[in-house]
């Protein structure tokens, strides 16, 4: 099924994988205003989509994406103000969306990188959940260059990956690195000269586990791993309550008790 947002953005959902595409090749799928919001209503759509098991999220030609299309983005000044102001009692606001709501997604999002991932397009990767990238790939926080600090998400999901001296050095120096080092540093998942095909073999197999226990697991981590002791202990009992016992979970016992064909039903909303 495709679900185009416009042309920025390709969305397309096949056998329960949602495969998510930023389309702007001829400028290495830089970030100008309808790319913004192309990105953040493609996550609000995946949000609601019951059936999907597991997205892929890359991007077309020669790179996964360079970031802020500066120029693009400063030919109206207005511009900054719809990146900037929060609508309404929203908790991010339209910058932000693009790398905060592939976490309010409840499948789980797998950025397959390559060539440039630079800015804010290395702020949409680290919204997902996990990052498949080829060793030659180059990533950069860039906003220092531009006389910039990273405000698409940065500080939600940086720290659950690296130390704060490491955070402010990568910010401060906007440093170019590769895969390989991004590997050693503890941004990226796996490092693969194909990530597009493991990040589909990956969702394969994701797809094949409950989608409640999947999509729990996500929330589980997303709200416990950084948490006190309480809070993280009373999600842990909050979602097992939700998931025990239900359709999805009997029918988990059944393949794994003779019956492995018996299909799951669609995710459950938590």
């Amino acid at each position: 099924m495709a679900n185009n947002q416009s042309d920025r953005v390709l969305l397309d959902i096949e056998g329960g994988i949602a495969t998510v595409t930023l389309n702007r090749p001829d400028k290495y799928n830089g970030l100008d205003m309808p790319m913004f919001e192309a990105v953040a209503a493609t996550a609000r759509t995946l949000r609601k989509e019951r059936q999907v098991r597991a997205i892929v999220l890359k991007g077309n030609g020669e790179a996964f994406c360079s970031g802020l299309d500066v120029k693009g983005v400063s030919k109206k000044p207005v511009n900054f103000l719809k990146l900037l102001v929060k609508p309404g009692r929203r908790i991010s606001n339209l910058a932000q969306d693009v790398g905060y709501l592939w976490r309010e997604v409840p499948a789980p999002v797998i950025a397959a990188t390559h060539g440039y991932c630079f800015g804010g397009g290395f702020q949409i990767a680290l919204g997902a959940d996990f990052r498949y990238t080829t060793p030659d790939c180059e990533f950069s926080i860039m906003e220092a260059k531009w006389g910039l600090i990273p405000d698409m998400s940065l500080t939600v999901t940086l720290p659950e990956l690296i130390p704060i001296d490491l955070a402010k050095e990568l910010t401060m120096t906007a440093r170019r690195f590769n895969g390989e080092e991004a590997k050693a540093m503890g941004l990226v998942t796996r490092v693969c000269d194909d990530p597009v095909a493991e990040a589909y073999a990956f969702a394969d197999t994701l797809a094949q586990q409950s989608p409640d226990a999947v999509a729990a697991a996500k929330l589980l981590f997303n709200r416990a791993w950084q948490a006190d002791d309480k809070t993280s202990l009373d999600w842990e009992t909050r979602l097992q309550k939700k998931i025990i016992a239900r359709a999805n979970q009997r029918t988990a016992i059944a393949r794994n008790s003779g019956q492995p064909d018996k299909e799951y039903a669609d995710r459950r909303s938590f």
